[in-house]
């Protein structure tokens, strides 16, 4: 059987000396596995660069009933992003979302809604000058609402805690160990009401954004429990600094 999907490449892992295993978001399929050939030949030399994190391709390609990995046909770049491998914080912003994005979405189901958000995203991150810094607090926030458990900012005020669990704001500590205090409460609201326009305006110090960044990872695993270690969270902990 014959498949074509577009799709938003995610992540690439050895599977043994000859091939690798791609994980791309697909718009047809959700998150779906393809053998990558690790050999020497023109055609896999041609392939392994169109694969990078966050790459937008057209792939056709061949399933086989039972199989839960597809065999590559053909593959074409639908956009190239010209800027996001250019730039070494980009880059590194990239690697980042795109191993979250691995870790979070592992079964084979389409989400439209979903899959043009993160296209869009993307495009608007290849593209921005100024707010880049601030991209990936605004996208894990906004991802967080495809979810089910986007924060409630309807009930801030200035000296409310935000329960972690319940994912509002609240006028007391509540009874669990799971809340932000009403100063790092407050700079969690005010990344709510950043946007793709107004994403440049938001100015946070290295500490409040290496802090801000660590709750909602911490956010993400009280919502996710069953997510995985981020390799490259370290490495974004240190980039902005």
């Amino acid at each position: 059987m014959q498949a074509k999907t577009q799709g938003i490449v995610l992540h690439t892992i050895a599977y043994n000396d000859k091939m690798s295993i791609v994980q791309v978001y697909t718009a047809q399929f959700g998150r779906a596995a393809y053998l990558l050939p690790q050999s020497h030949g023109r055609r896999s030399r041609a392939l392994r660069p169109l694969f990078a994190p966050f790459s937008y391709l057209e792939i056709d390609s061949e399933a086989r009933p039972g199989q839960d990995i597809f065999r590559l046909r053909e593959v074409r770049p639908v956009e190239m992003w010209n800027r996001i491998y250019g730039d070494p914080v980009k880059t590194a912003v990239a690697l980042f979302l795109s191993e979250v994005l691995s870790r979070l979405f592992r079964e084979p189901e389409a989400n439209p809604p979903f899959f043009d958000f993160l296209t869009q995203s993307i495009r608007l991150f290849d593209m921005m000058d100024e707010g880049k810094a601030n991209f990936h607090l605004w996208f894990l926030l906004r991802l967080s609402g495809f979810l089910g458990f986007l924060p409630n900012t309807e009930r801030y005020a200035e000296g409310t805690f935000f329960d972690m669990l319940d994912g509002n704001f609240v006028p007391q500590a509540p009874a669990h160990p799971h809340f932000l205090l009403p100063g790092e409460a407050s700079v969690f609201a005010r990344l709510m009401r950043m946007n793709t326009h107004n994403m440049s305006h938001f100015r946070f110090s290295r500490d409040e954004r290496r802090a801000v960044l660590q709750h909602i990872i911490d956010y993400y695993r009280l919502h996710q429990p069953d997510l995985p270690e981020i390799r490259s969270l370290e490495v974004m902990q240190q980039l902005f600094d």
